[in-house]
């Protein structure tokens, strides 16, 4: 019964990747399918599939997810948590080097926050209603959509 929404939002907060969970999976396992879904076209060429940076919570600080990021090139905006600072700490000069964190990048986490209150205002996501997760998914992309097209239109 319990869903969990997972979403990569542009620097404006418009959603670009929309995947939904049940409720009790962790936020972190998600993040590598969803930037495998991540297609965001171009006038020319091929679609764009990295992002420049990538910001997030303490959640999503693992090595795995770092590794992965470091590999294809993306900024990892994203803090270390302090049982992992204690850990690198205690293993000493094999615990390698202090997460790098650009705090004034990482303030701009605000627009990802700002976009799931929005979604979860939406009355048809508020009430939930829904049972199926298709349903529920459906609904979480037709609020995408509105989003969308509301920043895409003409009129105010």
């Amino acid at each position: 019964m319990s869903t969990k929404i997972h979403q990569l939002v542009d620097g404006n907060g418009l959603p670009l990747v929309t995947v939904i969970t049940p409720g009790q999976a962790g936020d972190s396992p998600m993040l590598i399918p969803m930037l495998e879904q991540l297609r965001v076209a171009r006038p020319v060429g091929r679609p764009r599939t990295r992002p420049d940076a990538v910001r997030g919570d303490k959640a999503y600080s693992s090595r795995a997810i770092r590794a992965h990021l470091r590999g294809r090139g993306i900024k990892a905006v994203i803090p270390e948590p302090r049982d992992q600072q204690g850990h690198r700490k205690r293993r000493g000069s094999r615990g390698g080097r202090p997460v790098g964190l650009d705090a004034d990048d990482y303030r701009n986490r605000n627009v990802i926050e700002r976009r799931f209150c929005h979604t979860k205002q939406w009355r048809g996501l508020a009430t939930r209603y829904d049972k199926l997760a298709v349903m529920f998914r459906a609904a979480v992309l037709i609020h995408a959509t509105i989003t969308w097209t509301k920043t895409l239109s003409d009129t105010p």
